[in-house]
């Protein structure tokens, strides 16, 4: 039953040798449905942007978002979402570690009732012990502090059906960790376990920093549980602290000739209380921050052009 429209939505940021192999791979999968290809250009510097103007042209089924500069790939998402038509809704990377093949089998899965069809992560090739390991103590993380289930070792490569796809829309936040917004809904699900490639050519656009500032994302969106700990390393500290000056006023009164004031116990004190103030104090400013966002009311990206809508 192909009687649908088939949204995939591409976020392509700096991937001018990507694009071509890419269609060569896409295009033979998708061109049994109705379908539309939506790419958003993230602020590309190289020839990215231009590559796709000429692809467009020769596909009026190629639709193009450009934005006015970089504005992440949780944006760029976003704005696919936003102005996609289809039923079935795909978003996938132009860097080929996931396999468009797979489309067929979402699909086939969206068909039997699941409105999330989830591209898991198994074996993954080219990828450093060090990355793998982050990647799973990430997810294992942001599970253990949130409230809501958010399935591991999944990326962005995913298949919603057009309720999940408006209820997403609907969502007013700013910042926006789309894996967890996907899973929060409770929609009936399903994951396609898969092995996923190298980068076909290119450096990763996902560097240690922005995977940091991804997790902050995450474990922010979905969790107060870091505030309650930061209350509970205080309280912590506050109990020893107290336990400490009556340890060592008893000391004191009981064995006054025993008592030696030394800076050792005192500087280690002191750079516990500071350590523990500093991380305190570092995750409010992260919720702090993120009210500020919320309170601007910015809007998410800025759309410079946009080709075959």
């Amino acid at each position: 039953m192909n009687n649908f429209l088939l949204s995939v939505i591409v976020p392509v940021y700096n991937e001018e040798s990507n694009i071509s192999p890419f269609l060569k791979r896409l295009l033979p999968v998708i061109k049994k449905y109705q379908y539309e290809l939506v790419f958003v250009d993230d602020g590309s510097t190289d020839e990215t942007l231009a590559i796709l103007k000429k692809e467009a042209v020769r596909n009026e089924r190629l639709k193009l978002i450009s934005f006015s500069r970089n504005f992440g790939h949780q944006s760029a998402l976003t704005a696919g979402y936003e102005n996609c038509l289809g039923q079935a809704v795909v978003t996938i990377d132009a860097d080929l570690q996931d396999p468009p093949e797979l489309i067929d089998k979402m699909i086939q899965f969206w068909q039997k009732g699941y409105r999330v069809v989830y591209a898991k992560r198994g074996k993954r090739w080219g990828e450093n012990y060090f990355k793998k390991t982050t990647a799973s103590l990430f997810y294992k993380l942001i599970n253990a502090l949130s409230d809501v289930p958010i399935p591991q070792e999944v990326g962005d490569f995913r298949l919603l059906d057009r309720k999940v796809v408006d209820y997403l829309n609907r969502l007013p936040e700013h910042s926006r960790f789309l894996r967890g917004l996907v899973a929060w809904g409770n929609f009936p699900s399903k994951d396609i376990v898969f092995e996923r490639n190298e980068r076909f050519s290119g450096k990763t656009h996902y560097p240690l920093s922005k995977m940091v500032n991804l997790a902050l994302d995450g474990i922010t969106s979905f969790s107060i549980k870091p505030l309650r700990m930061a209350t509970y390393f205080g309280t912590a500290s506050g109990i020893l602290g107290f336990l400490g000056i009556i340890y060592e006023l008893t000391r004191k009164i009981i064995s006054p000739q025993s008592f030696v004031i030394g800076w050792t116990g005192l500087f280690t004190a002191v750079m516990f209380m500071g350590g523990i103030q500093l991380i305190t104090i570092g995750i409010i400013g992260e919720y702090v921050g993120k009210i500020y966002q919320e309170i601007q009311k910015r809007p998410r990206f800025m759309i410079k052009e946009k080709i075959n809508f």
